[in-house]
């Protein structure tokens, strides 16, 4: 079986994996059943799985490149090691907790055929039961590092800053020009993401495909939203499988604000992640939680100050 005829690929899916194979299984099984839709290749780059990931791609679907990657580099340089390989017209970021439907990526692939203003597209992202996942969202701006998850978004519910961050107005169901949707279905002009250096190394796991999108935007390309391309995303199967999720988060998180605002960006994130470590300390402490979980907290708050 071939996935694309001898002619070169529309379309580059990379798939990061890491540790869900049965997701993964059902990830390629989807891809394999579209085959035929338009000419596309997949690779696939396993970051070091423990769970057989690597060897069941190799088993069950050999028609798809598989990359050995000898340790877990994360999400932004997992995804940058499969583009480098990536000989499509377009680069597709695809996370493994994900089910393509027929007719979605000709869909994707289509719109950007047609709108040679668009550098960036993406699919909208549906829970198992069909209803939308609100995943597009406004950058992130300083009072967005204020309000995000502290006591000051409990104090000042009626802020405006947390509806325009995650787009409250918007319901998912129509295709619409955004700032940022998320890198779990992403579909860009292959140029664009050899110009732009692909995701940014510093951004582990997370705010790489904001930084991307913002780095688009600023070149004068815009993003769609494209309502009509739906795929299947069993949201956080991945992420929440790291230990250090929390932590990468905040650490991330500075990465990004000190690269978009400079040290304004710097002192905020800092600043706010010590007011939410203080928060969940006492919060911990009130709760009796185990004295060596209190301490990771801590710690990781140091971390972030001294990053």
């Amino acid at each position: 079986m071939t996935v694309h005829p001898a002619s070169a690929p529309r379309l580059s899916i990379v798939v990061l994996s890491w540790n869900t194979v049965d997701l993964l299984r059902a990830c390629l099984a989807s891809l394999r059943a579209v085959a035929g839709e338009l000419p596309f290749e997949v690779i696939v780059v396993d970051n070091d799985s423990a769970d057989d990931s690597a060897d069941m791609v190799a088993a069950e679907f050999d028609e798809f490149r598989l990359i050995r990657n000898g340790q877990n580099d994360g999400y932004a340089i997992g995804n940058n090691i499969g583009a480098r390989e990536a000989i499509g017209d377009y680069v597709m970021t695809l996370n493994s907790d994900t089910e393509v439907p027929p007719g979605a990526l000709t869909t994707l692939v289509t719109f950007l055929d047609d709108h040679p203003g668009h550098g960036i597209c993406a699919p909208r992202l549906d829970h198992p039961d069909g209803t939308p996942q609100l995943s597009c969202k406004t950058f992130p701006t300083l009072r967005t590092a204020f309000f995000f998850d502290t006591i000051f978004d409990r104090k000042f519910p009626k802020n405006k800053e947390i509806p325009r961050y995650f787009m409250a107005d918007f319901d998912h169901t129509t295709s619409r020009d955004v700032d940022q949707p998320p890198g779990a279905a992403l579909v860009i002009r292959r140029e664009l993401w050899e110009t732009l250096g692909g995701f940014d190394p510093a951004l582990w796991l997370f705010f790489n495909d904001v930084d991307l999108c913002r780095r688009a935007h600023e070149r004068g390309w815009k993003v769609a939203y494209i309502a009509e391309a739906r795929i299947l995303h069993h949201e956080g199967k991945s992420t929440s499988q790291f230990p250090e999720f929390g932590a990468i988060w905040h650490k991330n998180r500075l990465a990004y604000f000190r690269k978009t605002y400079g040290w304004r960006g710097t002192w905020t994130a800092k600043i706010m992640t010590a007011i939410r470590g203080w928060e969940e300390v006492r919060t911990m402490k009130k709760n009796e939680q185990p004295q060596e979980a209190i301490d990771r907290i801590k710690e990781v708050v140091r971390e972030v100050w001294r990053g």
